[in-house]
């Protein structure tokens, strides 16, 4: 039965469907062409994802079993040659003021200036983790031994929340992470405080 199907009955000459050379040269053109079409937005996304800015702060990020610590590498003073750095624990529910987020306040928050190109490089000490804040539109796994980056911009002050995403061990759920996007002035003053 297979082989009556791709030969003619009557005159025993094989199916132009099958056999037919230019039906086989357009079912290879139509797919390499719609493979091109797809090809062309895909590069132009990923030239324009790619880092073309200068970043005016560098902020390393590493995360731990189960915390998050970070590190202001570009504020290097004579005595602090590391720069500024913090470790960012979840606050326990005793210590909650009125109008904080259970399991998502932080006892030190990463402060962060608005309308400034900021870079993150994310990495763990011990397992995989996930440095995520959904506001940002940012998901981004901290691997041990490995360098990350991602680069935003904020345009809005205020508190942004997130949490590791990664399945990182039994406290996975307790690594909030909390970034408070401040005015320029009010940065630098947080910052100057922060750093003596």
């Amino acid at each position: 039965m297979g082989v009556e199907g791709k030969i003619h009955p009557m005159t025993g000459v094989p199916s132009p469907v099958v056999h037919g050379a230019l039906i086989e040269v357009v079912w290879t053109i139509i797919p390499a062409l719609i493979l091109v079409g797809i090809a062309v937005p895909s590069f132009a996304l990923l030239y324009s994802v790619d880092e073309r800015v200068d970043p005016a702060l560098t902020i390393k990020v590493v995360g731990h079993q189960w915390y998050w610590s970070y590190e202001y590498s570009d504020y290097v003073s004579g005595s602090n040659e590391s720069g500024r750095g913090f470790d960012s624990y979840m606050l326990p529910d005793d210590e909650l003021t009125t109008g904080q987020l259970r399991l998502l306040e932080v006892d030190h928050r990463l402060g962060r200036p608005i309308d400034t190109h900021i870079r993150r490089i994310v990495t763990a000490a011990d397992v995989l983790h996930a440095w995520t804040i959904p506001s940002f539109g940012v998901k981004i796994d901290a691997c041990p031994g490995r360098l990350n980056q991602v680069s935003r911009f904020v345009t809005r002050p205020g508190v942004y929340y997130g949490q590791c995403s990664e399945i990182c061990g039994v406290n996975h759920g307790f690594m909030p992470i909390a970034v408070e996007a401040r005015s320029l002035g009010d940065y630098v003053t947080w910052i100057t405080e922060t750093t003596e």
